[in-house]
């Protein structure tokens, strides 16, 4: 049978406050064509349908668009709980949707049953079963140990996620066993695994204090299809280990990545092949002096979909227009501008200055700057040390924060808050 994996859709993706929603129906309207072309049996979405735990009504209608467009080709889907979806939305319609032939797993169980599923050839035969496994968090792995140090708690979620995985595979390879003993058995996740390349919109996620998982730690999958991040890739030199990537660049420094989905071949083995996405919306990144800019605004192509542009000056002169200047070279074009960044010279030291877009910076690097705002040349040292305290406080709270919201299923702050860039 043939299976397609993809992943990290982040439906209802809202990009410097613009809306995604025309790239995500044109790309599955291209998936549906490609089901089709292709002869796809089954397609695996590998976790972050979503881009929050509370999606706007139009992301969830191309959600259940998508769905009833699989089950009317005849096309099974499975699909797992990312870290930016919400277990408790992806359970509204899971019992609704397994009518449809699409089984929902939102969280990893004693219960392996309730992971395992099988994907059915033409023939009604047993052609692969999938070890769902959706985004982990620490409580459905291992119980809390109080009273022991950082180390040995990595040691311990490391070594309860690969004794998950090695049951959960054990289980899939009996039942296998029972029915055909050919099939392949393919495994999912959606977690950082060590040494992969991220970008800029992909948020780190740890699994409690884990801040990734060892690939050499999987079970002997046919193939594992990964989601969260967003470059396709192979995992270490295992090439049926793969992280699909997103559809769409969910950042500026993506949009040079060749989007892609994997189609997998189950034969006696499993053989895997590429399948470009196209570029359903240019996102260029422009930099240099006004006149270089103006140059390469005039070179740009027309295309259907409104061209996005992020575009860094360099100059030694502070424009007061320089905003309208670059508008009034995009006039004629299909083109916005939804950063602008300028890069000034100092000469009065000898690096160069960058003033960041706040959707850039830290929480911590916005709180830090605007103390430093306040703070004159000849602050006591009392007031400094104050300042440190607050800062460690601040910077405490923070991290309180952002833990409670990663165990906290329900609750989407933390998840939704940008580390840097866009997204994540």
């Amino acid at each position: 049978m043939r299976l397609l994996h993809t992943s990290d859709w982040h439906l209802g993706q809202h990009f410097f406050t613009q809306s995604r929603l025309k790239e995500h129906q044109l790309f599955i309207d291209w998936l549906c064509d490609t089901v089709v072309s292709q002869s796809v049996d089954a397609i695996i979405v590998a976790g972050d349908v979503f881009d929050t735990g509370s999606p706007p009504s139009y992301a969830r209608e191309l959600y259940n668009q998508f769905v009833v467009r699989m089950h009317k080709l005849d096309c099974q889907v499975v699909i797992l709980a990312g870290n930016h979806d919400s277990v408790a939305v992806l359970q509204e319609s899971q019992q609704l949707l397994a009518y449809l032939n699409t089984s929902v797993i939102t969280n990893a169980s004693d219960d392996y049953d309730q992971q395992l599923v099988e994907l059915r050839d033409n023939n009604g035969e047993l052609g692969a079963v999938v070890c769902a496994v959706p985004f982990l968090r620490p409580r459905d792995v291992i119980s809390q140990n109080q009273g022991i140090s950082a180390q040995q708690r990595q040691l311990d979620l490391s070594q309860a996620i690969s004794a998950h995985y090695l049951s959960l595979y054990q289980h899939a390879a009996e039942r296998r066993d029972k029915h055909n003993p050919s099939a392949p058995i393919i495994g999912t996740g959606h977690l950082t695994t060590l040494g992969v390349s991220q970008s800029e919109s992909v948020r780190d996620i740890y699994i409690g204090t884990l801040e990734g998982f060892a690939s050499t730690e999987f079970p002997p999958f046919d193939y594992l299809a990964l989601g969260h991040i967003h470059r396709p890739q192979r995992v270490s030199k295992n090439s049926n280990f793969r992280y699909s990537g997103s559809p769409i660049p969910l950042s500026f420094d993506e949009a040079t990545t060749q989007k892609s989905v994997v189609i997998i071949d189950c034969n006696e083995q499993c053989q895997t092949t590429l399948h470009d996405i196209p570029v359903f919306r240019p996102l260029i990144s422009l930099s240099g002096d006004l006149t270089e800019i103006e140059s390469s605004i005039n070179a740009l192509e027309d295309s259907t979909l409104t061209t996005w542009l992020s575009i860094s000056v360099s100059s030694v002169e502070q424009y007061s227009d320089l905003q309208a200047k670059i508008y009034a070279m995009l006039e004629p074009l299909n083109a916005d501008v939804l950063r602008i960044q300028r890069q000034i010279s100092s000469s009065t030291a000898d690096s160069e200055v960058i003033e960041h877009s706040l959707d850039e910076l830290l929480p911590l690097d916005v709180f830090e700057r605007k103390l430093n705002q306040q703070l004159a040349d000849d602050m006591t040292d009392v007031h400094k040390q104050r300042i440190e305290r607050v800062t460690k406080q601040f910077n405490d709270i923070l991290n309180q924060v952002e833990t409670s919201q990663q165990d906290d299923p329900t609750s989407n702050i933390a998840a939704d808050a940008p580390k840097q860039g866009t997204n994540k």
